[in-house]
């Protein structure tokens, strides 16, 4: 496989090494992953305690620094293991799940390889491949179901190169944040986020899911475009004559739980995903956890722009859950139903889009309502659909039902307004 520009761009992020223009894992980490997938009975893995030994010894192979993990995680993985969930909860975990897992990483090299293959020819000619999206760079990544598994499997074992991703904006990606001992020792939430994340495992292990997910990054040029839709100034507002969409209220129910096609807010952090992989539970990580695919989307996804926004197509909800914050508990298995589009996508569709940080009273002065409405612009608008100049009036009509996140503190009256846009 030879290296592309797509895949030089994001392979220093990856556990893999190129060798003789192909993916491989380094020799010591494939025989380790080799003697764990042969379950417990032979690898010993039987633990949070062994689980941290086999991971501390991957990470040494790949020349992975310690330091790079969050503060006593590893005592963290023994801790949620051996104390947190049942004896019965750990052993299945243990005899069926971890296995599996090594399973599927010895299968990554081929499977980006089959990935790459198909990487321009799947969406019109469109590039689709695993790369870097970087700061004003719109593009599309899709990436089937099986590939975000294996590659939510390496953040399990922390396996993710974490030198020179904050250079480029990029947040860890390891899970070593979520098993921080100090973080999960009184922290019932941050139990329960794991508790999320290895109920998606043990899915996927069960019945590995066959379809797709898309990431798009969308960027409203901050300069005049001839066909594009550019960056709408005040002005622009101010004349347009296009009417406001109608808008329906509804006083209960969480917005995965609603049966249509709406497109899904995400009220993001400036960096998609927030504190996901860390101690927090509101809006944004708790859409993360019930649906793990998200995740992904973290690896190759830096900061957004003011102009930016990120859509995702296809995500899978597989828990359940109740409370919010402190409160957050998972509360099972979820079925998700939802239908699959003509790129075996489900019809779920999330506009992740970062409101201003604690606004407080700037959050109505015209440069703020200016920002906050070409965010939202951005992250409902699909240039493809418009060929036009940015002198005509600016159109975005949507079916949107936000969810808020009270981290940001806006106005219910600015929120309204951003909605109707």
């Amino acid at each position: 496989m030879e290296l592309r520009a797509d895949l030089r761009s994001i392979l220093q992020y990856l556990p893999l090494v190129a060798q003789s223009s192909s993916l491989v894992w380094p020799p010591s980490v494939e025989e380790e992953l080799q003697t764990i997938s042969r379950g417990p009975s032979e690898s010993m893995v039987n633990s949070g305690e062994a689980l941290a030994l086999h991971i501390t010894n991957m990470r040494k192979s790949l020349s992975l620094n310690a330091s790079d993990l969050a503060p006593y995680a590893l005592q963290g993985y023994g801790l949620f293991f051996d104390k947190k969930i049942s004896r019965e909860e750990s052993a299945n975990f243990f005899g069926e799940v971890v296995p599996a897992l090594c399973r599927l990483l010895l299968q990554l090299p081929s499977m980006l390889e089959k990935h790459y293959q198909k990487a321009d020819h799947v969406l019109d000619g469109v590039k689709s491949g695993l790369r870097l999206l970087g700061p004003q760079e719109a593009g599309i990544v899709l990436l089937s179901q099986e590939l975000i598994a294996a590659l939510l499997a390496c953040s399990f074992f922390c396996l993710f190169p974490e030198v020179d991703r904050s250079l480029k904006n990029l947040q860890g990606i390891n899970f070593s944040g979520l098993f921080s001992f100090p973080y999960m020792r009184h922290c019932t939430k941050q139990e329960n986020k794991i508790k999320c994340l290895i109920h998606y495992f043990g899915r996927i292990c069960r019945w590995m899911p066959t379809g797709f997910v898309s990431f798009e990054r969308k960027i409203l040029p901050l300069e005049y475009h001839p066909h594009f839709v550019s960056y709408p100034k005040a002005d622009s507002w101010a004349n347009s004559v296009t009417p406001l969409c109608s808008i329906e209220i509804h006083t209960s129910g969480a917005i995965e739980d609603q049966p249509c096609e709406a497109l899904e807010v995400d009220f993001a952090d400036e960096y998609f995903g927030g504190l996901t992989l860390s101690y927090d539970t509101l809006q944004e990580e708790i859409r993360f956890v019930i649906n793990p695919e998200l995740i992904a989307g973290m690896i190759f996804l830096p900061r957004m722009d003011a102009n930016e926004a990120i859509e995702i197509v296809g995500v899978e909800r597989f828990s359940g859950y109740t409370g919010y914050g402190p409160s957050f508990q998972y509360a099972g298995d979820y079925t998700d139903n939802k239908d699959l589009d003509i790129f075996r996508r489900r019809k779920t569709r999330v506009i992740a889009i970062d409101a201003m940080p604690d606004p407080g009273m700037g959050q109505y002065k015209l440069d703020a309502l200016i920002r906050e409405v070409n965010k939202a612009f951005s992250g409902y608008m699909h240039q493809c659909k418009y060929n036009i100049d940015v002198k005509h009036d600016p159109e975005a009509s949507s079916s949107v039902r936000p969810q808020l996140c009270s981290i940001h503190e806006f106005s219910i009256h600015v929120k309204h307004f951003v909605f109707l846009d």
